[in-house]
């Protein structure tokens, strides 16, 4: 069944985009590097810090040859020191890619959440970490589930996370993927699964949304960012490949700070669209919006860090008294 186009979108007003953006590039790196995106950020021991997927390969040829997680640290968010090597790699039998990571920092040690392609299909991961050195890991899922983020606290004294099952064989064989919810006593055993929102409920996607930053405290909720795909078959080749025809966009929603599985609101319009030159041309897929990383500051900003046509990293800004007015005044639910 063809699924009805989406059309135009613009970004909210109340977002403004970093002057320096892209914040982090393949340049930036001082190790093989062809392709930087969809980092984890949040502030440890009183600096911003930043892992990141690293394709390594040739951008010039368009060529990728391997993948590791790498590493930056920042005073002010914006101007980022890369470290001299990866600080995050997977290469076993079994699992052969970890990327997209997410960080969270609880009880004063910072978890990484990150998917990882394995022989037997696509899994998400948790590791623990207190110097970015050595990391323990906590749990792996069965495939296929991909895009964890974590809740920064106990809620009702239970661990929480939003994931993304994708059940291709139970969705008649289309990409048709929504956001779920489940919890945990200890972060390694997770279930009392529901489903938190699905692509059904949000009206600039008509084909699969997913989890975006981990989810920071507000006094009025739970403020969550999530990425939402709509498909149109005219783009045809848009990227790297023959045939990209997707375009990611980023959504905010406000969940209850009791009761996480309750969507407070949701705002009806996307909160980030791809609209500059280095989010639609020139990238490995043109049109990507992938929201990554999200800091509250003492003075009410919200830093968004997001992928870039998986690309580069960029740095969007907002009030969190704006986003949240959002959610609750462009409430779909």
């Amino acid at each position: 069944m063809a699924e009805q186009l989406i059309g135009e979108l613009k970004s909210s007003p109340v977002v403004s985009r970093c002057s320096t953006n892209p914040v982090l590039s393949a340049k930036d790196i001082p190790y093989p590097s062809a392709l930087i995106f969809n980092a984890g950020v949040t502030k440890f021991h009183n600096r911003y810090v930043m892992t990141f997927t690293n394709d390594y390969g040739s951008l010039k040829d368009e060529r990728i040859e391997g993948t590791n997680i790498g590493l930056a640290y920042s005073n002010d968010g914006e101007k980022w020191d890369v470290q001299p090597e990866p600080c995050f790699k997977l290469e076993t039998d079994e699992l052969t890619r970890a990327y997209d990571p997410r960080l969270t920092m609880i009880e004063d040690r910072c978890y990484m959440c990150f998917a990882v392609h394995s022989r037997h299909g696509i899994r998400c991961g948790i590791a623990v970490t207190d110097n970015f050195i050595n990391f323990e890991f906590v749990s792996l899922s069965v495939p296929d589930n991909r895009n964890i983020v974590l809740f920064p606290e106990k809620i009702n004294n239970m661990y929480f996370r939003l994931e993304r099952p994708f059940p291709v064989y139970g969705r008649n064989e289309v990409e048709r993927f929504d956001i779920w919810i489940s919890e945990s006593p200890d972060l390694r055993y997770w279930g009392n699964s529901d489903l938190l929102l699905g692509v059904e409920d949000v009206p600039f996607s008509n084909l699969k949304i997913g989890p975006g930053a981990p989810p920071i405290k507000t006094e009025k909720g739970w403020l969550t960012t999530f990425h939402a795909v709509d498909l149109d078959p005219s783009r045809g080749k848009n990227g790297w490949e023959d045939i990209w025809n997707k375009r990611y966009t980023a959504g905010i929603m406000l969940l209850d700070l009791e009761n996480p599985r309750k969507i407070i609101g949701l705002y009806d319009q996307p909160l980030i669209v791809p609209e500059t030159s280095y989010e639609t041309g020139g990238c490995y897929r043109n049109d990507v919006i992938f929201p990554t990383g999200m800091i509250l500051e003492n003075t009410g900003e919200v830093k968004i860090y997001y992928g870039a046509g998986d690309t580069t990293i960029c740095l969007a800004l907002a009030d969190v008294n704006d986003l949240i007015s959002l959610c609750l005044n462009g409430n779909t639910l």
